[in-house]
């Protein structure tokens, strides 16, 4: 006599996550004078050619630079050796002023110790295509430097 078994299912696995490039943008402005003390970027300005550095920490230190475009934007793209899967070892900071008026880094989200990198989640909005290769969106900032203010 044989017993008979229920059928055995198939073990549930989570879902894969695909492999990507890293690109991280943020922007970058000059604080006004009248608020340089509180972190806020009421009456700030963009600032062109403000130069960010990314550092990733693993088994050797990778590091790539950019800088901002009018707008006080910019895109970093992370060399290939970076991915979506070690991201959580790097960091962006700011690193100098193209404007000498507007060049002391603030403690603004992290400019100055190094900006944690944060996944985009709009849908639809996380990966962005440079060179026919996908990269995934993370933000960091805004950034800003601060003016030499009267006190």
């Amino acid at each position: 006599m044989f017993t008979r078994w229920p059928p055995v299912t198939p073990p549930v696995y989570p879902p894969k996550f695909n492999r990507s490039l890293v690109a991280v943008r943020g922007t970058v402005y000059c604080k006004s004078c009248k608020y340089a003390a509180f972190n806020t970027l009421l009456g700030a300005k963009p600032i062109e050619g403000a130069t960010v550095k990314l550092v990733c920490k693993s088994k050797k230190n990778i590091t790539a630079e950019t800088t901002t475009d009018k707008n006080g934007y910019f895109l970093l793209l992370a060399p290939k050796t970076v991915t979506n899967f070690g991201f959580r070892g790097c960091r962006v900071y700011l690193v100098k002023s193209k404007d000498y008026k507007c060049s002391k880094v603030s403690k603004l989200f992290g400019g100055d110790v190094g900006a944690e990198l944060k996944p985009e989640k709009k849908l639809g909005k996380s990966t962005v295509v440079v060179n026919k290769l996908v990269y995934g969106l993370f933000n960091v900032g805004p950034f800003a430097f601060n003016p030499p203010c009267p006190k």
